[in-house]
């Protein structure tokens, strides 16, 4: 199975290997030293603590943690028929001429004879290979109920699930919500040991945590280590991770991360690596988000969220000191949706979104997660700049489309339907453009450049030459 994230952040699906780490010698005193210092008279003072004390307030053994939660964690192992299409979408290579095991067309056998027929399927159809994959998942029930990551289940046509007492159990698929990375599987049976989500006490930078998980199908591995950051941003639309330490690998997809109560603090989703393995930077979904699209899951409701019809990007350093804005951070309003909710609202292009309820926001992320958690129909009070003045404007929230439907219709992050600026229905996705500082479009400006007053948007301040957005002939003072 394909993991969704790119570049150094991989999710952490069973992949094949295992590493294996070297442990340090303990060093060996010499009795004939001993003697010596002795005959000279030296006196030393010896302690009775542990030469490898813990620090102060870290627990001696997790093993009492891990025997209290080790039993509602399983491991899912995952049949899935290979998807053709993924394997010809090389970056650069779309067109070459991949040979795909199966397939019309593909490898020559012994000899330089073409290969045996691929075997078929309904309707003559060649049948494609299975894959085996691998992750983590933990019960929240006694009747069932198993969460995991999407990624671990996602094209699933057979899955099991192995617990610790070594039982193997069908499992189907109760939900699944790509925007998160989560998913509800569920197997037959009731009197199943299961664990709690944590929402209120939240852990501390710094504390201890503990992982349980399938790394490279090694099941019920335990590791620890601490919580090293909260709001890690790795490209995900709806949540800020929570960043630790503790090794986690391929395989613990769907894992539990507990705090030293044995409540579920986090669901263990991808790591950084250069290699593929741990190198002690980990990411988990937190609880609440977890908490809140699992209950929804299970309910058989469909994953809403808000949407405000905008299409929106970071407002950067560079747009803040070409507008005389200071520090000031927050997300600039690209363009509105016509007849959408931010419309509707009177928001505009140029406008510097800065809180949203009240929650302060510093990114488009920020400003999209925001908006995210509403519910349709609540009004959210948004907190913006308007050619250098401040004002509120409250928005009625809608229904966000989907991914796909926001892709298909020229949506930049944060966006709505057809909002994008070659209006509904424009089948490409707008490329992004860096390198410019932009500022909303004031009347000093209308009057410089002599545009009439009926056009509305904002301003491009300064273009690094070095960028893509030069490159492309865009200029400053290009409206």
């Amino acid at each position: 199975m394909t993991s969704k994230k790119t570049g150094y952040l991989l999710g952490a699906l069973a992949g094949v290997g295992v590493a294996t780490a070297a442990l340090a010698g303990a060093n060996m005193a010499d009795n004939r030293l001993a003697d010596s210092t002795v005959q000279r008279g030296l006196m030393m003072k010896t302690s009775t603590a542990p030469i490898f004390a813990p620090p102060p307030g870290a627990p001696l053994s997790f093993a009492d943690i891990f025997e209290k939660v080790s039993p509602a964690v399983v491991s899912i192992n995952v049949t899935s028929d290979v998807d053709a299409s993924a394997l010809r979408r090389i970056p650069g290579f779309e067109g070459f001429p991949f040979a795909v095991p199966g397939q019309p067309g593909g490898e020559e056998g012994e000899e330089g004879q073409p290969a045996q027929p691929p075997a078929q399927g309904r309707g003559g159809q060649p049948r494609l290979p299975s894959q085996q994959s691998s992750g983590s998942g933990f019960f929240i029930s006694g009747d069932g109920y198993i969460v995991t990551n999407n990624h671990v289940v996602e094209n699933a046509k057979e899955i099991k699930v192995v617990l610790k007492d070594e039982r193997e159990l069908d499992a189907v698929v109760v939900g699944r919500d790509e925007g998160t990375d989560l998913a509800v599987i569920k197997v037959k049976g009731t009197g199943f040991p299961f664990v709690n989500f944590e929402n209120a006490a939240k852990p501390r930078v710094g504390d201890w945590v503990i992982t349980v998980g399938n790394p490279f199908g090694l099941g019920g591995t335990a590791t620890a280590g601490i919580i090293s950051a909260y709001g890690r941003d790795i490209g995900e639309t709806f949540v800020d991770f929570i960043q630790i330490d503790a090794p986690i690998n391929r395989g613990n997809s769907g894992g539990p991360t507990f705090d030293v109560y044995g409540r579920v603090i986090g669901v263990n989703t991808a790591i950084f690596s250069p290699s593929g393995g741990s190198v002690g930077i980990g990411f988990a979904i937190p609880a609440d988000i977890a908490d809140s699209i699992t209950k929804q899951l299970i309910s058989g409701g469909k994953i809403t969220r808000g949407y405000i019809g905008a299409s929106i990007q970071n407002f950067t350093a560079e747009m803040a000191e070409a507008q005389g804005l200071g520090e000031q951070r927050g997300a600039i309003v690209a363009n509105v949706t016509p007849g959408g909710p931010s419309d509707r609202a009177g928001l505009q292009s140029g406008d510097i979104v800065t809180s949203v309820n009240g929650v302060k926001v510093k990114t488009s992320s920020e400003l999209t997660r925001e908006v995210a958690k509403a519910t349709a129909g609540d009004v959210l009070r948004l907190d913006l700049i308007r050619a250098g003045k401040r004002k509120i404007v409250e928005v009625r929230s809608g229904v966000r489309p989907t991914e796909r439907e926001l892709a298909a219709n020229d949506n930049t992050q944060g966006g709505g339907k057809g909002g994008g600026a070659e209006g509904p229905g424009a089948q490409a996705q707008r490329p992004v453009v860096l390198g410019l500082a932009l500022a909303p479009l004031d009347e000093a400006s209308r009057r410089r450049l002599n545009l009439d007053a009926a056009i509305r948007g904002v301003m491009i301040t300064s273009v690094d030459q070095s960028s893509d957005a030069a490159q492309r002939g865009l200029r400053k003072d290009d409206v």
